[in-house]
This record gives structure tokens, sequence and C-alpha cells, in this order.
């Protein structure tokens, strides 16, 4: 008893031939899989599918699980009314997740639910499971979304869905709903951009082999810019098969309208150590961690010790002895950046200086970035032997005339209009093109396009 499958599929509202109206015969392929996928659940019969959607209730830093006894939903809104769903929620499989998911840490469970109806992710993949099932789903629903921690936090649930299934005794598929790039074609309708069919091209791939570690490597930025929508779904999906033999099935990829569609069934086998895929970063993450250790810069062990220190204690350090001069007597803006497995966990800095001089300027940038970036929660002592340091240290800032003036490589760029400022720095993975570093720095300022824009460039000295 336990996981006994997954699959992965899209959503396009479309594929429900009562809202497709012929459309859905251009993507008669991915129908085909989606049925195959859900006839191999309905085979085996399980007590509980655990759908993860990604139009479920989102939240930056917590995994909502949708509570009660039930739910129910329509496709109204795409012009199906009466395509309709009503399902039973699996309660106390949800209570015994939440409470394993509290004991590993992990910030997951029923509160703060913002609707209440079924979302169409979670609905496209019931609608082929009703007929795979003849008409009626049997078993228990649980729906799951998605959250803006990082992709290890999203395997580690997985991993805590797993070990529910097995404590409970209770037989579940798992379901991991997700479309692929959206800007897959320039007369699509969200244009074309080339991550989009990379991205395509790599998730098949990866997926195609259940070569589940790699799904680490896609950057933030990447997907960003692919414009994807499961990776996240896929990335919980695979935490569910952690540390088992996996047989996989690719059974289609589409992509007429410009978004990719990808459907593949995975079945767990025996035990495998080789496939726990967080000890492969946490591994490589420790030897980086060592070595930076050996042969870290004195800034970089600056900003990490003030971590380790104010994480673990509450309290600022003091200006250690081990700094070069110019780290007492210069005064400059500093960045501190943190990440974990690969993955932006915190970046904040200041664009000019605001403390005495460069060593209290990355002590106070340190612990805002650990603590203080609006877009991470704050680090946890657990999470300390993980994290890979660097710290920008900026020139001067001086007036331009024209984006001509600018380097991505080497100049950083403030825009601001007005009261408005944006700043993006230098050399960022991703960022290849001064109209995009430009264009980035505006998005951050919340300066709109048309807007008259001042440009500044300055360059920076980094460490890592």
């Amino acid at each position: 008893m336990g996981i006994l499958a997954a699959v992965m599929v899209p959503h396009p509202p479309l594929i429900v031939p009562e809202v497709g109206w012929g459309e859905e015969e251009k993507i008669k392929d991915t129908t085909r899989g989606f049925t195959k996928a859900s006839e191999l659940i309905a085979g085996l019969n399980p007590e509980t599918v655990v759908v993860i959607s990604p139009h479920s209730t989102f939240y930056s830093d917590y995994f909502h699980i949708s509570p009660g006894k039930s739910a129910s939903g329509d496709l109204s809104k795409f012009g199906a009314h009466r395509v309709t769903f009503d399902v039973r929620y699996d309660s106390e499989f949800v209570l015994e997740l939440e409470k394993r998911a509290q004991r590993e840490k992990i910030r997951a469970g029923t509160m703060g639910e913002r609707e209440k109806s079924l979302d169409h992710a979670t609905m496209v993949p019931l609608y082929f499971l009703k007929k795979a099932f003849g008409g009626v789903i049997p078993c228990k629903i649980i729906r799951i979304g998605l959250s803006g921690l990082p992709l290890e936090e999203h395997y580690r649930l997985g991993t805590v869905i797993k070990e529910t299934a097995e404590a409970l005794g209770r037989n579940v598929c798992v379901i991991a709903s997700g479309d692929l790039s959206h800007v897959l074609k320039s007369d699509g309708p969200y244009g074309y951009r080339a991550e989009g069919p990379e991205y395509d091209k790599r998730i098949m791939d990866v997926m195609s082999r259940a070569a589940f570690g790699e799904l680490f490597k896609f950057s933030d930025t990447f997907c960003e810019k692919a414009a994807e929508c499961g990776h996240r779904a896929f990335t919980i999906m695979a935490g569910c098969l952690d540390g088992l033999s996996v047989k996989t099935e690719m059974l289609s990829y589409e992509g007429p309208f410009g978004v990719g569609y990808g459907v593949c069934t995975f079945l767990p086998g025996e035990a495998d150590p080789a496939r726990k895929f967080l000890s492969m970063p946490e591994r490589e993450n420790e030897k980086k961690t060592d070595n930076a250790g050996k042969g870290e810069s004195p800034y970089v062990r600056l900003a990490r010790e003030t971590i380790e220190k104010f994480v673990s204690t509450g309290k600022k350090m003091a200006v250690p002895d081990y700094l070069p001069e110019e780290a007492l007597t210069r005064r400059a803006g500093t960045f501190v950046s943190l990440k974990k497995f690969g993955q932006l966990r915190g970046c904040i800095g200041t664009i000019s200086a605001t403390e005495e001089n460069i060593a209290k300027e990355i002590i106070q940038n340190a612990i805002s970035a650990a603590v203080r970036d609006p877009r991470f929660p704050p680090v946890t002592s657990s999470e300390l032997k993980d994290l890979v340091y660097s710290v920008d240290i900026l020139g001067e800032t001086e007036d331009i005339d024209s984006p001509e003036e600018l380097d991505v490589k080497k100049y950083g760029v403030i825009v601001s209009s007005g009261y408005k400022k944006g700043l993006l720095l230098p050399n960022l993975e991703g960022i290849d093109s001064v109209d995009e570093q430009i264009w980035i720095a505006m998005q951050k300022a919340g300066i709109r396009k048309g807007e008259r824009i001042r440009l500044q460039r300055f360059e920076v000295v980094r460490y890592h």
C-alpha cells in the first residue's frame, strides 16, 4: 500500500468536447494520452487520488491543501455549465498529511482557502478520470496547490505525501496537473520566446526518463521566461516517488496552440536509494560549501557568519578583525545574495551607502537578505548548511544618455522615473540583453512603458 502510480497531464479546458466544440480534434494525441493515463489510474482502483493543481489557492510561502469533506465545480466559465463535478475529500489523509508536514517544518496545511469550488486544472483531469471510471469517481480526492517556495520544498512535500499514504495504508494515485510552456508560437495567445520550445524539449526528456533530480536544474529565471505552468506540480509528484525505481512511459506531446501539453505515466517499483534525489543537490552543495569555506573571500565569510549568528541567536555580529582595510574605511552600496540548491533564497542590497563602512553595510544587508526579503520566508537554522553566498560591492553610479552606454555583463543599471527607482545587477543568469535588463529594472520600480526614464550605470565587484 502507498503510491500506486503517478501521471503528468495538462489541463486545457478545450480538450473537453463540450468546451472545445471541435477544437479538441487538433490535440487528438493529447486526448489519447490523457485517456490512457486515466484508464491506468482507474484500473488500479485507488482509494485516494491526489491532484496537484497550479490553479488552486497559491501562496508565496505556504502550500494550501483544500479542507472539508467535499467540493464541487463546473466548467460554466468555459461555456459548459452542464459539465459538473462533485467529489469527496479524504479528510483523514489531509489531517495526517498536515501533521506530518508540520513535523518536517514544511509550511503546508488547510488554512486560508480563497476559492472553495474546484479549479479547471483539477476538473480537466477529473473529466477524464470520471470517464475512465464509467461516469462516477468512486475514490476520494485531495487537492493541493503550489507555492513560491524553492523546488526543494515542493519535492519534500511530495515525500511527505508518500509517507502519509504508507502510514495510513492507503492506496493512492497522484495526478500532477500542469501545462508546459505558454510561449511556443509567435501567433499563439502569449507570443514566442526561444526558452519556450527549449523548456518543453528539456522537461519532456527529463520526465520521459523519470530523471527527477534534473528538475532542480531548471532555474527560476529560465522557467519564468519559458512561461511554464506545471514545473512545481511535477516536482511534488516526483517527491511522491522518492527512493523508488520508476517505470515511465511518455504517451504524448503537442503544442499546436502555442502552449505545450505533455502526458507521461509513472509506475513505482522496488526501493532504490540512488533515487533519493534531494541527497544529490545536497551533496553537490556540501562540496561547494566546503570549497567556499576553504577559499571564500572575507566579504562572503562576513555575510555567512552574520547570517549564521543572527538566525541562530537573533543577535547582530560585530565587525570582525579579518577584513581588509577598505572594508573599514570605505563606504559603498552592497548586495548580499543567497542560493539554496541552485535556487535564489534571498537577495537584498543598497544602491548607495547607508552605513559608516562596507563591513557594516554587508552585515545589515546580509541580515535583511536572510529574514526580510518579502519574496521568501525567513531562513531557518536547518537551512544554513545548504546556503551558498555571494556579495556585490557597488562602484560609483554615473548618468548615461542612452542604453548604448550599457553592457549587460559589465554594468548594472538604475532606472528611475520621479520617485520610482529600480536597480538590476550586471551579469545575472538569464539576462542576456540591455533591453531586458532595463525592462526588469523598470518592473521592479513599478515604472510603466512610455514613462520618461533616467538611466544610470555602475560597476560591481562580485565575491563568491
